[in-house]
């Protein structure tokens, strides 16, 4: 008898376990395919949240100035961003693709040419003579002189020609975020029960702080570092269209790599501000050298004010994230990459912290 129920009761730990087994793996398909079928959706949804996040002091500014209730205020505020953002970016992206074609064109035809420069270059302090006998070989026979840089400069024209190609699928990903964000604010306070419900599930006690340190490291990213990079791009890319400098969309979108990651775009716009008295007006040259003064500073007057105290993270953990972000992502994934990095080791450090401070504790309990 004693055998049989043994054999009875391993039977039934073993049908168990085949019980388990069958759950965990129809789980794990359902997961896996479930994911599969967002996949598409997943990145705007995510620059979704960011935005809401980033944008939600605002949006609650607006919404008591005006009186208007949550639904409301989310719609008025989500046509702002719209009409506020996708005008300038549909014209600078517009740019980057006539851009992207006409140099695909020339450098396939043969024909890409680069015009002498003006008399004035010569007048340049320090570098005058230097530029202007660098640039005038470089007009006369530029394959000789871009021989050097020529894979260089190949891996960048079929970046820059992948990048034009995913410009417009990039401003509908973004008219399509900026509305699930305005579904998200009008939903605010049930997504925060939400995600301080997650976090507590993954971090304990600790999950209403985790949480708002979370949305503070967000506010802040988006605010003092992406809100300003895309203010930057914007306005620079608007005076570069006013004053006809070529290439006005792919300048525009080095400005807003380069402000993303924390690099002052005053190297791009004092050079092309000099350029400017070389071929336009004295008024207008100057007029276009103030404009890039302010918006070259502006990210040190406005960077102080609303980066606050969330963000705390070096610089080359919002250079890997965004130029990472973009890599995998493109254009959007500039901005999410730099989110979720920070995010991220934001968190880990606080993790580390209090695992550190733990360990000290309990030294000192001991001893």
């Amino acid at each position: 008898m004693g055998k049989t129920s043994d054999n009875a009761s391993k039977q039934k730990s073993s049908s168990q376990q085949i019980d388990v087994a069958i759950r965990i793996g129809l789980i794990a398909l359902l997961a896996f395919w479930s994911l599969y079928i967002a996949a598409p959706f997943v990145v705007p949804v995510i620059w979704g949240i960011i935005i809401a996040v980033g944008s939600y002091p605002l949006h609650r500014l607006i919404q008591s100035k005006l009186g208007l209730s949550n639904a409301l205020s989310a719609t008025f505020y989500t046509l702002l961003l719209l009409a506020l953002l996708i005008t300038p970016t549909v014209m600078l992206s517009g740019a980057l693709i006539n851009e992207a074609q006409s140099l695909t064109a020339k450098v396939n035809k043969g024909t890409f040419t680069i015009p002498p420069p003006p008399a004035s270059v010569k007048e340049w302090p320090l570098i005058g003579e230097k530029a202007s006998a660098f640039w005038l070989d470089t007009s006369q026979n530029p394959k000789e002189t871009l021989r050097t840089v020529q894979p260089q400069l190949q891996q960048m024209v079929k970046w820059l020609i992948k990048t034009a190609a995913g410009a417009g699928f990039t401003v509908l990903m973004f008219i399509f975020s900026i509305i699930i964000a305005g579904v998200f604010l009008a939903t605010a306070a049930k997504g925060r029960r939400a995600a301080e419900a997650i976090m507590t599930r993954l971090v304990g006690e600790n999950g209403k702080r985790m949480t708002d340190l979370a949305q503070a490291t967000v506010t802040s990213v988006v605010n003092g570092i992406l809100g300003i990079a895309i203010l930057q791009a914007l306005l620079a890319g608007l005076g570069f269209m006013a004053m006809g400098i070529p290439g006005a969309g792919v300048l525009a979108l080095i400005c807003l790599v380069l402000a993303v990651v924390q690099i002052d775009i005053l190297i791009i716009l004092i050079p092309l501000s000099i350029y400017a008295f070389s071929t336009a007006g004295t008024g207008v040259a100057i007029m276009f050298l103030v404009w890039n003064i302010a918006v070259g500073l502006m990210n040190n007057v406005l960077k102080p004010i609303l980066l606050g105290r969330g963000v705390k993270a070096p610089m080359a953990v919002i250079f890997i994230g965004a130029i990472g972000g973009m890599l995998a992502h493109g254009i959007i994934g500039l901005f999410i990459g730099a989110v979720v990095f920070v995010l991220g080791y934001t968190l880990f450090m606080v993790w580390l912290d209090e695992a550190d401070t733990a360990s000290t504790t309990g030294k000192s309990s001991t001893s």
